[in-house]
């Protein structure tokens, strides 16, 4: 059997997740694990010292030193799940579970399937979780949003109560009340989100990230944007049909 050394960091204190996930991919591909635990942050500090690295843990395969967890991944040429560049994972996760959502809550309301219904509650679950997403970092998301928002810029204030008209609206529309002003907000959001995207990727040709999922996320600002805001102008124009 294939043998490989580990030295990780394992205290009272602190667990290292990097540890954990390099024995468990150790075993997964084969190797006889010698696991070797730094319990102190003296232990640590002196490992370090000898073998001259910086980080922990480090695994050794015949006597060989690999490194950390990311040079294991390499060694062992596996796909990494780590997120670097820019990516849409976060989006595509966020609209999968919401129409996941929809589709749940309309079998709930009703046994039948009514496609109508599940878009309306698509949106409106969507716009809920994409609000949690800004306001888990308030002050990263303004960060990143007064980037390409054209009345952000203007007026600061904006930026930080953006999402809380966005999440105000995609639950009155859940809760089918107060309609009206429910599809105004989405309405004026929408709209000056859509000008704002459209203006900074496509006439200025700016390459930005997107502050949709909040703040420091790496969703490149283009395509995925705009859909976001044409959904809500979108049901706010379907829900407007009830006053027209």
């Amino acid at each position: 059997m294939k043998k490989a050394v580990l030295y990780r960091m394992m205290s009272n204190k602190h667990i290292c997740p990097f540890g954990i996930k390099a024995k468990h991919l150790l075993q997964q591909k084969g190797y006889q694990v010698e696991d070797h635990h730094l319990q102190t942050r003296e232990a640590v500090d002196v490992f370090k010292a000898k073998h001259q690295v910086k980080t922990t843990p480090q695994v050794f395969i015949d006597e060989q030193r690999i490194g950390g967890y990311d040079d294991l991944v390499a060694y062992l040429k596996v796909k990494s799940l780590k997120q670097e560049g820019k990516t849409y994972q976060p989006i595509i996760a966020i609209f999968s579970v919401t129409f996941l959502m929809a589709i749940a809550l309309n079998f709930a309301i009703s046994p039948m399937v009514n496609i109508v219904k599940i878009l309306e509650l698509f949106i409106a679950c969507s716009m809920c979780v994409l609000g949690i997403m800004k306001l888990r970092d308030l002050y990263g998301f303004t960060n990143q949003f007064l980037g390409y928002d054209l009345l952000a810029m203007r007026w600061v204030p904006y930026a930080y109560i953006y999402p809380f008209l966005e999440v105000a609206a995609g639950v009155l529309m859940l809760a089918g009340h107060f309609i009206c002003f429910a599809a105004m907000t989405s309405f004026f959001i929408g709209m000056v989100g859509l000008i704002s995207v459209f203006k900074a990727v496509y006439l200025d040709r700016r390459d930005l990230r997107c502050a949709c999922v909040g703040g420091n996320s790496h969703v490149p600002l283009g395509f995925i944007s705009l859909t976001e805001n044409i959904m809500m102008v979108a049901i706010a124009l379907w829900m407007a049909r009830l006053y027209f």
